[in-house]
């Protein structure tokens, strides 16, 4: 079973944007939210998937995820509920690992997040100087919730 096993951090300052490649402009909604499983459709530039993520573990949860027309996509982004996620997302390689870098607009403006997709748990990775707090376990920070508790509202 397809697993992600993900940590999430704060910025500790903006120098990763030196660093940092073009970012692409993401949106993404949420077509369901039920306690542990989220379907989610997200439209990235001329790209757009479907993905379904089962019950956090820890930092790990199943998930499955399918390319879909970018046309289809915009039609489910209009069935999600309450709001959609605009962000823009940045990729840094670092340290043999990826970083993902989110500068989040809208009713969640203000908010940039790092995170690190791992093969296992407990890998070692390095840390960037620009990584700050651990926000793995804070829900808040998930996605799925911005969308019906932004940022904003906090």
């Amino acid at each position: 079973m397809p697993v992600e096993i993900e940590r999430k951090f704060l910025l500790a300052d903006d120098s990763w944007r030196s660093v940092a490649g073009e970012g692409i402009r993401m949106s993404q909604g949420y077509l369901s939210k039920q306690h542990g499983r989220t379907v989610r459709v997200r439209v990235a530039g001329d790209q757009a998937w479907l993905t379904i993520k089962g019950a956090s573990e820890g930092i790990s949860r199943a998930e499955f995820e399918y390319a879909i027309p970018v046309e289809e996509a915009l039609l489910l982004l209009g069935l999600c509920e309450p709001s959609v996620i605009d962000k823009t997302r940045y990729v840094i390689p670092f340290g043999g690992h990826v970083w993902e870098v989110d500068v989040f607009y809208g009713e969640n403006e203000g908010l940039v997040v790092a995170e690190i997709e791992l093969a296992d748990e407990n890998e070692c990775f390095e840390m960037p100087s620009w990584v700050g707090l651990e926000v793995s376990d804070d829900r808040r920070y998930a996605n799925s919730v911005l969308s019906v508790t932004p940022f904003r509202d906090w």
